[in-house]
């Protein structure tokens, strides 16, 4: 090649030297190259390798993490499929401990404004039973923080079906609820009996649309407010829009879930109720069964009863004048119809809850009573009501419909699971609280879809039922991944009020370990299914 001896002993010293750094620096070189490498070039080469190992093994562990997190989470639920067969964890969902309540006030939230310097009083008339009335309390704080009015203590409603004559201080304490929210608004008992004396008008009485958005209150109620001073809204529930902005959303958390504490009577016996079911057994499920002839007769649907349900459940009707002719099996199909006692138990029993589970049943006067109960006892013989396990403490409390409700309200609350046979006020509010509490377990009935099955259920075996009702709940039973901003009522759906934990503290914590939970999954899963086979009707 016309090389000279020379130039070739001297690349072939070049060659060599590169060969041994490589060696000693792990790489290999090429030694046919008859350019000398620079050093510099070759450690940036080696930093960039070093880099491309680090990037590269960090996300793995990262996907791998991901991975084995979404497949875990799968096995959460049973699929018709075949794929994942694994059935849910019926007690407690395995993502509740990454999230938490959060409503704290943002940095630039303003303080309250005083009673002097307010635009003046805002009276408020709620309406309905206890629930369907503190959903309307929890409203009216946040248009009281709106208008920079001073809000005067609610007036509950002592007109409706229940028949109540209990005033705000017999169920909540007004105390705390003022002190509670002295950074947000502005509370007083009443209007000051000086300036009461001093109008020349009465409160101006008015009644909003439902669901109105901050600025109807501004443009409507406020000239009213500044001109009158004092303005009463009647018929207090759901008269504010569902979607607002953030701080005003995290209002309605730290009034529904921490401003609006019952009376001590109330909450030493609730949680006296608790204990006594703990004490029976490690955990239970508490059941609200919304089976009262009003809520039949409201609904419009058909439960079996022949003539004389038709007759007794019409006759209840016509005290709604504006309710429209409804067909049963309409309502039905389009899952509007709460379940029966029969029902909610089928779908426990199929979920994967033994028949040795406590229950303990939260409801007014069940239509038909002890007949309508039977189906549920035989599949739970296990069944508490608060009559049975307080017959004595409860006396003072029976003429007083909304302190009862509000008795069953702190015993599910409390519990380790809460279902319902509807999707109403208690079933709605709760739900929420529960999420905010910590996601725990709460199951409503995809009533839609379980109508088809519970008529559809004596063609086919017990095991083919189960997966059916499993395959429909999912997305029923309280996991996290339910709630997203905007779906549903925010009293149900409080998102902007759960908070995810820093996935930094997780690992802090050493909370997640999936071979672990999916060792746990398995185990329950075969006891859970034994059960069903040895238990199933």
């Amino acid at each position: 090649m016309g090389v000279s001896v020379g130039k070739f002993t001297t690349n072939l010293a070049v060659i060599a030297q590169a060969n041994n750094k490589c060696r000693k620096h792990v790489c290999t070189t090429s030694f046919h190259h008859r350019k000398k490498i620079p050093w510099s070039l070759l450690c940036g080469f080696m930093l960039f390798g070093l880099g491309l190992i680090s990037l590269f093994t960090g996300h793995m562990a990262s996907d791998l993490e991901w991975y084995s997190h979404r497949l875990v989470r799968r096995t959460l639920y049973s699929t018709l499929d075949g794929n994942y067969r694994a059935p849910i964890d019926v007690w407690k969902s395995q993502y509740s401990q990454y999230y938490y309540g959060c409503c704290e006030r943002g940095r630039r939230y303003a303080p309250a404004v005083s009673e002097r310097m307010s635009n003046g009083y805002l009276l408020i008339g709620t309406s309905g039973g206890l629930n369907q009335q503190r959903t309307g309390i929890t409203d009216a704080v946040v248009v009281a923080r709106i208008l920079n009015a001073t809000l005067v203590v609610p007036e509950l409603d002592h007109h409706s079906f229940w028949k109540d004559d209990s005033d705000f201080v017999h169920i909540f304490d007004v105390d705390w609820f003022i002190s509670y929210l002295a950074k947000d608004i502005t509370i007083v008992r009443r209007v000051p009996d000086k300036f009461m004396r001093s109008m020349e008008k009465p409160p101006y009485t008015m009644r909003v649309p439902r669901k109105s958005e901050p600025d109807y209150y501004l443009d409507q109620v406020l000239p009213i407010l500044l001109r009158r001073q004092v303005v009463q809204l009647t018929k207090f529930d759901y008269r504010l829009a569902n979607n607002l902005d953030e701080d005003l959303q995290k209002l309605r958390c730290r009034v529904n879930f921490h401003a609006l504490r019952f009376t001590k009577p109330i909450q030493e016996l609730g949680q006296s109720i608790v204990m006594r079911m703990h004490k029976m057994a490690h955990r239970f499920i508490a059941v609200h069964l919304r089976f009262e002839s009003d809520m039949l007769a409201f609904s419009g649907c058909y439960f079996g009863g022949g003539e004389k349900e038709r007759h007794e459940l019409g006759e209840i009707r016509k005290r709604w004048t504006t309710l429209p002719d409804l067909s049963p099996d309409g309502e039905r199909r389009r899952g509007k119809c709460p379940l029966t006692p029969h029902e909610v138990g089928l779908m426990l029993r199929a979920l994967g809850f033994s028949n040795d589970t406590y229950l303990y049943v939260a409801s007014g006067e069940i239509y038909g009573g002890d007949e309508t109960m039977q189906p549920l006892r035989d599949l739970f013989p296990n069944i508490y009501t608060k009559e049975m396990l307080a017959e004595e403490e409860l006396k003072p409390f029976l003429p007083f419909s909304s302190r009862l409700a509000a008795i069953d309200y702190i015993v599910c609350d409390e519990s380790d699971v809460f279902a319902t046979n509807n999707n109403g006020n208690m079933a709605k509010i709760l739900a929420g609280r529960r999420r905010y509490m910590g996601h725990k377990r709460t199951i409503r009935p995809n009533a839609k879809k379980l109508s088809t099955l519970f008529s559809a259920r004596h063609q086919m075996d017990w095991d083919t039922f189960a997966k059916k009702v499993k395959a429909c709940q999912r997305g029923f039973m309280g996991e996290p991944d339910e709630m997203r901003p905007g779906r549903g009522e925010f009293h149900e759906f409080p998102s902007s009020c759960v908070c995810k934990r820093p996935y930094a503290d997780e690992l802090s914590k050493e909370v997640y370990r999936p071979p672990k939970l999916v060792a746990i999954n398995l185990t329950k899963a075969d006891s859970l299914s034994n059960g069903i086979r040895r238990g199933s009707t």
